[in-house]
């Protein structure tokens, strides 16, 4: 009996687990990656500048400190749910979405540091939007459906340049507003759904232990 009883515990558990799982990942604040799309459109405007040095190493400083500040606010955000939520605490598989961006992002660390090496600026803009995309894109089963499409649109954005755009590294408004405008939509889908203006989360069908629907139970 206890053996049972135990077996039925187990399962509820393992329920629970296929449940928290499933929601839709929650770590990101829609106003981190406003803040990173604005860092993103003050460096097209700064870069622009007369003052700045036309030099490809200068604005390459200048995207790398873009890229340092969103990576500290996104994931000090992170950080913060993460310490502010006990469910995530005793969970720690509930960050596994924050890992699923990290094949595409360090694909474009390799290739940024390739075409660096090779003076191949003008080919960085389009790798950027593109891999950036696709790992937006990977987010498609843990966050809201438009942050798929937004990272969509990264990609096209990214093949367009790359394939018949004629851009150079030293202009960097394309980039620039691309970001943006990506990122502020991004923060916009996720506030929403932060403060619950979204679409509620779907919750995946559960069944007891003996494998019945519990709505048909009630």
């Amino acid at each position: 009996m206890n053996d049972r009883v135990e077996d039925a515990i187990e399962s509820v558990r393992r329920m629970q687990d296929m449940v928290l799982e499933r929601r839709l990942f929650r770590g990101y604040p829609g106003v981190a990656r406003m803040v990173s799309g604005a860092a993103a459109l003050f460096a097209g405007a700064a870069l622009s500048a007369r003052w700045m040095p036309a030099r490809p190493e200068a604005h390459l400083a200048a995207w790398a400190g873009v890229l340092g500040l969103a990576l500290t606010v996104n994931y000090a955000a992170l950080g913060w749910w993460f310490i502010r939520h006990q469910e995530v605490r005793t969970r720690p598989r509930l960050l596994k979405p924050a890992l699923d961006a990290v094949p595409a992002l360090a694909a474009g660390a390799v290739l940024t540091l390739a075409l660096v090496a090779r003076e191949s600026y003008d080919l960085l803009f389009g790798t950027w939007l593109s891999l950036y995309g696709l790992a937006q894109t990977a987010y498609r089963n843990s966050l809201p459906p438009g942050i798929h499409k937004v990272g969509l649109c990264y990609v096209a954005a990214g093949i367009y340049y790359l394939a018949f755009a004629e851009g150079s590294f030293l202009n960097p408004w394309p980039v620039g507003a691309a970001f943006f405008a990506g990122e502020w939509v991004s923060g916009v889908i996720l506030y929403k759904r932060q403060t619950g203006d979204s679409e509620p989360t779907a919750e995946p069908e559960t069944r007891d232990c003996d494998g019945n629907d519990e709505e048909s139970m009630r």
